[in-house]
């Protein structure tokens, strides 16, 4: 004969066959309410199983091509019904993550997130074309982006990356010889070279597939006014210098100004080209 012992006390155990009871009457006379807890109970499983997927596919274990098991095989793992592994699933096709066909397996479809930036670099140069306040907001978004790189580099204990330091001397080099083009690549490259130092791969890849058109609004802002330069690279030195020195508030507020500036002589190109149009008109 087996016994079993119970951990419940009498009144413990009768209270909850009350509830129990009580929970059961209530259904009985609200199908409504049963159902509604119904859908918000399988609302939280479908939820949590394409939590898991999705992490999955953002960490790289689930890589583009990959097969997800099957409906019933997921809902076995996650202890789920195959329903709500299908709407997991409907919520990850919606997030362009995966993609069903009829009669075979869901593929993991997500698109590299470079893939994705270069998309919308075309698609900034297309509104950038259209509207050139859209140069401003870019001269915005890249000061944001490049003092927050300062702040990063001057926090951490490695040395100046040998890309900017190479940067820098390329300026040198290009302002001895007078050299305006070289002069603005190393320009671009030293400001490149920052943002890839902070080992960052998201802000890195941004960047890069906005560094062709930073290059070409820093070719378009050093000749507008007409700046020595010497007074270019003296900009470029201090930052470097406050750099080395883990001087941050003065790192920063030099790429402030020196983008800030570039604003400036931005707006009086766009004026100026403005102007030419209206006279050709």
């Amino acid at each position: 004969m087996t016994y079993v012992i119970s951990n419940l006390s009498p009144a413990r155990s009768l209270r909850q066959q009350r509830r129990l009871q009580s929970l059961q009457e209530l259904n009985a006379r609200n199908p409504t309410h049963m159902k509604a807890a119904q859908i918000a109970q399988r609302d939280r499983l479908h939820a949590t199983v394409s939590a898991a997927i999705e992490a999955r596919i953002l960490g790289g274990e689930l890589k583009i091509g990959d097969k997800l098991e099957s409906e019933s095989a997921i809902a076995k793992e996650f202890g789920v019904s195959t329903r709500a592994v299908r709407e997991a699933i409907q919520t990850l096709e919606t997030k362009g993550l995966v993609q069903r066909r009829h009669g075979d397996r869901t593929t993991v479809v997500r698109e590299d997130v470079g893939e994705f930036l270069d998309a919308l670099a075309v698609t900034v140069r297309q509104r950038l074309a259209s509207d050139p306040a859209y140069l401003e907001e870019m001269m915005a978004a890249r000061r944001m982006i490049e003092t927050e790189v300062l702040e990063m580099l001057c926090a951490s204990p490695e040395p100046i990356a040998l890309p900017v330091t190479e940067a820098l001397d390329r300026m040198r080099h290009a302002r001895d010889d007078g050299d305006f083009a070289a002069f603005v690549d190393a320009d671009a490259a030293f400001h490149l070279a920052l943002v890839h130092s902070t080992k960052n791969r998201i802000l890195s890849i941004i960047y890069d597939n906005f560094a062709t058109l930073i290059g070409e609004v820093i070719q378009l802002t050093s000749r507008v006014p007409t700046k020595s330069l010497d007074a270019a690279y003296d900009e470029h030195a201090e930052i470097y210098e406050c750099l080395r020195r883990r001087d941050e508030v003065g790192a920063k507020a030099l790429m402030r100004a020196q983008i800030d500036n570039s604003a400036r002589y931005l707006r009086i190109a766009i004026d100026k080209a403005h102007k030419e149009e209206s006279g050709n008109a």
